[in-house]
């Protein structure tokens, strides 16, 4: 009987999962999806002068932030909230490598839907240990994919290295689930996906080494927006750092980040530098470079979000790392922005992973081979209560 009941309940998840997906498609007419490069460079400046008129004072802003978390959450299908069910972790195949341990790791986001990933976690000190969620972008490659990338593996491991405790894992369709049938680019996985990122953190918060209050989150591309969005949503992540996605006039290009209606309804109106803005006054990083959509950070998007931390009187809870000369990636000179912005706000040893000239160090990581970082085999397979969706049954 208790399957039972978690079957139909995963069902009916999944089936008001693509409800939303489909009302959204039904209502196509509204102007309310602003995807891809939505609006024109100089029109999302235009947009972002007229936002700032609508506030003055903290409290104004306050309002319109608050309206806006609102608006993102009910645009997603999450507003009521869905109960939180039991996570079931799995946490198995520990590997220990130079400062550092692996392990996989699956948790139940609602029953029977999976959640799968790699758990980092450092060797040396004593917890409780910061926590920083990985949410990965859409390197879509089967020898560059997802969370099995050297350049996230690279992260992770360095993360730990310092003292933090790191969880990378997969966006919804990418990785394991895959195999029963997930699919990322369909209607209403924004929803499913924005859901797993909130129950990531309930998952860090289940860990007896974590400290519950340095919780952070980063991420690049389409991890990006899952940092900036899951930051807007949830007060429980300490510190951000969006990488190569924060852009007043780019919205994201999958419907992962644009498909569902979180940057406008009837009731507000928004784009994604905004969004990464209701960080504040939490430390922010935003990371971008001179290749594409972020290419305007310095003079457009980043003296927008400091005029709110100046509303808080916080402006040195935020900074910016430009790349002028650097594309689209989590790159070497992303990370090390990265690793000291996180180590000034997590209180993380930075020596760990520097040289006796200063300079950033990775050579310690272990890169994992694909088969190595799966959570579930022939041996342990996916259990049988694991949801298929719809489209795949």
């Amino acid at each position: 009987m208790k399957c039972t009941c978690r079957y139909i309940f995963s069902l009916l998840s999944i089936a008001f999962l693509f409800s939303i997906a489909v009302t959204t498609l039904n209502h196509a007419e509204e102007p309310q999806l602003c995807v891809g490069n939505y609006q024109s460079e100089a029109e999302a400046v235009q947009q972002l002068e007229r936002f700032a008129q609508t506030y003055h004072t903290l409290d104004e802003w306050k309002g319109r932030a608050a309206n806006i978390r609102r608006c993102i959450l009910r645009g997603a299908g999450l507003d009521p909230m869905p109960p939180k069910t039991p996570l079931n972790p799995i946490i198995r195949k520990k590997r220990t490598y130079d400062g550092y341990t692996v392990e996989n790791v699956a948790f139940e986001s609602a029953p029977g839907i999976f959640v799968t990933g790699s758990l980092y976690r450092p060797t040396n000190g004593k917890g409780p240990f910061p926590a920083i969620l990985c949410p990965h972008g859409h390197w879509s490659s089967e020898s560059d994919y997802g969370r099995f990338r050297p350049d996230m593996q690279k992260r992770c491991a360095a993360f730990a290295r310092i003292g933090a405790i790191a969880f990378s894992y997969d966006m919804v369709g990418y990785g394991e689930m895959r195999k029963i049938g997930w699919e990322h680019r369909r209607p209403g996985v924004l929803r499913q996906q924005l859901l797993n990122s909130i129950r990531g953190i309930d998952f860090l918060q289940s860990l007896k080494d974590v400290d519950p209050k340095r919780i952070a989150i980063t991420g690049a591309s389409g991890g990006g927006t899952q940092t900036f969005l899951l930051t807007a949503v949830d007060d429980r992540i300490a510190v951000s750092a969006p990488v190569v996605m924060v852009s007043a006039h780019f919205f994201g290009g999958c419907v992962c980040e644009s498909g569902m209606p979180v940057h406008k309804s009837s009731h507000h109106e928004t784009n994604n530098t905004e969004i990464a803005a209701l960080a504040a006054p939490r430390p922010l990083l935003v990371v971008s470079d001179g290749q594409d959509w972020t290419k305007n950070v310095p003079q457009v998007e980043f003296p927008y979000i400091q005029n709110v931390y100046v509303l808080y009187n916080a402006r040195d809870k935020t900074e910016s790392v430009h790349l002028p000369t650097e594309g689209h990636d989590y790159g070497i000179n992303k990370r090390i922005g990265v690793y000291r912005f996180f180590a000034k706000h997590l209180g993380l040893d930075l020596s760990k992973i520097t040289d006796a000239k200063g300079n950033i160090d990775e050579s310690f990581v272990t890169i994992e081979k694909y088969e190595d970082m799966l959570v579930f085999d022939e041996d342990r397979p996916i259990p049988d209560h694991a949801v298929k969706p719809e489209y795949a049954q």
